[in-house]
């Protein structure tokens, strides 16, 4: 049997992110994302719960992360699942599920957050004239950490009209 390990995510960055280089020159950074959920319990009264979650990003994207996201900028991530583990000072062993990230797409007007049009500074472009508040939808992938094993290239080939659906 096959496994699947694919996440999407749509949040809002808990901090900025903290953009650094190994010595082989990758950028990697580390963001947290909120991501709410609205359901209502069995009263029928709404409940309002939010998940924090890791996220790594890695080359060019780990950059535009550091470049254009700042603390509440909303964020889609797509990637995959993987648990850290480590034995803590006290001897006890711990873990924490992680989300690698493989793709960032960019929500939100240019150059503000949330829909908020024409906060200077970020991501500028020059000229002096009003900006329009269009929505931005900008997605940058990234290729894949230097500690990935896994082969994305499809495992038969194509075969056109041999598709059973």
């Amino acid at each position: 049997m096959g496994s699947f390990n694919r996440v999407i995510l749509l949040g809002n960055l808990t901090r900025d992110p903290e953009l650094r280089y190994l010595q082989s020159g990758m950028a990697v950074t580390d963001i947290g994302l909120a991501v709410n959920d609205r359901r209502k319990n069995a009263n029928g009264e709404w409940i309002d719960e939010t998940t924090f979650v890791d996220v790594t990003l890695w080359g060019r994207t780990a950059e535009i992360a550091g470049e254009f996201l700042s603390k509440g900028s909303p964020a889609l991530i797509e990637g995959r699942l993987k648990l850290d583990s480590w034995e803590g000072q006290d001897g006890q062993k711990r873990s924490k599920l992680k989300v690698v990230g493989e793709k960032l797409q960019l929500v939100g007007a240019k150059g503000g957050q949330g829909g908020q049009g024409g906060q200077g500074g970020q991501g500028g472009q020059g000229g002096g004239g009003p900006r329009p508040a269009a929505r931005q939808n900008t997605q940058f992938q990234q290729a894949a950490p230097p500690d990935d094993v896994y082969d994305a290239s499809p495992s038969e080939p194509s075969g056109g009209d041999d598709i059973p659906f």
